[in-house]
């Protein structure tokens, strides 16, 4: 078989498992961009084995491409690391954010956390992390992570235990019904939109904190997250002032698969806010707004779409 035939075969079960590859690396990273680079390295990596080899050597490619992936995460994980400790203010996820069409793209399909998670997530040590990816939200057995990470199964139950303790701790086992979680964040953004005070003392709960990630691109915005109600409040009615309603398209979308708000300039998307509810559900625990450009430009404007602030 030619070298070209050999890439396109490699290639073609290289796409099979894309989605899943994604969603790993995604979840490992929390960027689209560092995703798809890595994306590229797994599958350079890939064609490079199915070169020196038939691909019908491999017993079981998506565990091959699992743990290629899973590694080239882990070397760029240092990367991102070095990014963070020169951004300008909170660094939140990378948000993915589904259109209002019925999209094909799998990075939207893919299997994700919640934001609220994923920051989190970002707690941890790299290692523990891949474990709690693979074996929290992907169904990984230790044993199949351990041949992944290249670590015995006592060490992977060992990282799986201090990742889930210290997620546990940090987030709330019950999760809010969908409905409503998409009611409370339907009365936060028209509050927060509208600069109606009132309505966000009442919706916002006293230990309320909200992330303001601009990369410094953005004003408004907090230089290190901003907790408790009453500077909350100052915050985000700040952010109000500074924008007439009608300057603001509003449009509530999936992202990370919990229902959000997506803010739009004109055509360009200005920001992404994401709420994180009060195990009763009735408050908002959290909120994440993400308004640095670079992040956001995968988010599209459905011309369709009737407007909704």
């Amino acid at each position: 078989m030619s070298e070209i035939a050999v890439t396109e075969e490699a290639t073609d079960v290289f796409m099979d498992h894309r989605e899943l590859l994604f969603g790993l690396i995604y979840n490992m990273l929390g960027s689209v961009a560092d995703t798809d680079d890595v994306l590229q390295e797994t599958w350079l990596s890939w064609t490079a084995r199915a070169r020196r080899a038939p691909l019908d050597s491999v017993a079981n490619p998506r565990a091959y491409l699992v743990r290629i992936a899973v590694n080239h995460a882990l070397q760029r994980r240092a990367t991102v690391n070095r990014r963070r400790e020169t951004y300008v203010g909170p660094w939140l996820p990378e948000p993915l954010v589904d259109q209002a069409d019925d999209t094909e793209d799998p990075a939207l399909r893919a299997e994700s956390v919640s934001l609220a998670m994923l920051v989190v997530l970002e707690s941890l040590s790299p290692l523990e992390r891949a474990v709690f990816v693979l074996n929290e939200v992907f169904g990984y057995a230790h044993t199949e992570i351990a041949d992944v990470i290249d670590r015995t199964p006592a060490a992977v139950r060992q990282l799986a235990h201090r990742a889930r303790a210290h997620v546990h701790a940090r987030r709330p086992l019950y999760e809010a019904h969908p409905r409503v979680r998409r009611e409370a964040t339907e009365r936060f953004v028209r509050a927060a939109v509208g600069g109606d005070i009132a309505s966000l003392m009442e919706i916002l709960a006293p230990d309320v904190t909200v992330w303001t990630d601009s990369g410094g691109k953005r004003r408004p915005a907090g230089l290190r997250p901003v907790h408790g109600r009453d500077k909350a409040v100052r915050l985000i009615n700040s952010f109000a002032a500074r924008h007439r309603p009608q300057d603001l398209e509003l449009r509530f979308r999936r992202v990370n698969g919990d229902d959000a708000a997506v803010l739009f300039e004109g055509d360009s998307p200005y920001a992404v806010m994401v709420m994180d509810l009060t195990p009763e559900g009735d408050q908002v625990s959290g909120v994440y707004i993400v308004t640095n450009p670079e992040k956001l430009t995968h988010v599209h404007k459905d011309e369709d779409e009737e407007e909704e602030a």
